[in-house]
């Protein structure tokens, strides 16, 4: 099982030094991806529920630093050479998807094509009405703005008609270094996330699942790709547990997880950001 660092783009995490530092360990210490999450707007008193957590509140103070995500994971390309990069997750539906698709190619290339594009449908009302984005049918929306960028990244010129955009006989360049195809995770611990990750995706990724409770997500995965002409293998499944420890790791690889992610936050001293790397490698990837 591959083992990923989730700990880029927030507070001390959201320092370039720090960045070097942690990237530059993770590739060091063998760690297969580094992770970056998405918040453009958070609020100091949110009515919305955060899905992750037992009491519905996010961990992260509204008034702290957190990086876009695809800015986050170009600087920590341009300071390794190996180590993959993924967002976990961008909220697509908040964004065009027409630049979207131009960001993630271009960070595909920059990275000598080490990018996966994993994508939410958020859960902020607060957030959505900030950016002028409906919040209602957002699954909708980011389901047909992957499909824009599917075709953006295939063709040349591109041309799509849906509900939510359209475009004509245009050109986006430049393209994923994958034969015009870029990796897609769908994040979230939902049915409805795991639908979207058996028909839509080249992967999943569970957030703060509980160990207990991971065998079950992968069920339904499982289902769901048999639903639609899948078989689970043909995804990544990637988790990162709100507890356990190492001795899980056996029963999750039965489960099917192909990558265990470590969630952190990095402490503020490059140095010590990098002994911290070093700690997580000793406890979670064992020979």
């Amino acid at each position: 099982m591959r083992v990923g660092l989730h700990a880029l783009g927030i507070g001390d995490g959201a320092r370039p030094e720090v960045i070097r530092a942690v990237a530059a360990a993770a590739e060091r210490h063998g760690f297969a991806r580094l992770w970056c999450g998405e918040h453009v707007v958070l609020v100091d008193a949110s009515a919305s529920r955060y899905p992750y957590s037992v009491d519905g509140r996010i961990a992260v103070p509204a008034d702290a630093d957190w990086l876009d995500p695809l800015l986050a994971l170009t600087f920590a390309a341009a300071v390794t050479s190996r180590i993959e990069l993924a967002t976990g997750v961008l909220l697509l539906p908040e964004h065009h998807p027409i630049v979207v698709a131009k960001q993630a190619a271009t960070l595909d290339v920059l990275s000598a094509g080490r990018f996966s594009l994993g994508v939410g449908v958020g859960w902020s009302a607060e957030e959505f009405a900030a950016l002028g984005v409906p919040f209602a049918g957002r699954g909708r929306r980011a389901e047909e703005y992957l499909a824009a960028m599917r075709t953006l990244w295939a063709e040349d010129p591109a041309s799509f008609a849906g509900e939510f955009t359209r475009f004509d006989a245009i050109r986006v360049n430049p393209k994923p270094l994958r034969g015009g195809r870029l990796p897609v995770v769908v994040g979230g611990n939902s049915d409805a996330a795991l639908r979207r990750a058996a028909t839509l995706a080249d992967g999943w990724y569970g957030f703060n699942v509980p160990a207990a409770e991971v065998p079950a997500r992968i069920a339904v995965l499982a289902d769901e790709c048999a639903r639609h002409g899948r078989a689970l293998d043909e995804l990544t499944v990637a988790v990162a547990l709100s507890d356990g420890t190492p001795e899980h790791l056996p029963a999750l690889d039965a489960a099917g997880v192909t990558e265990l992610v470590v969630v952190g936050a990095p402490p503020p001293a490059p140095e010590a950001a990098a002994a911290w790397v070093a700690e997580i490698a000793q406890t979670w990837m064992r020979r």
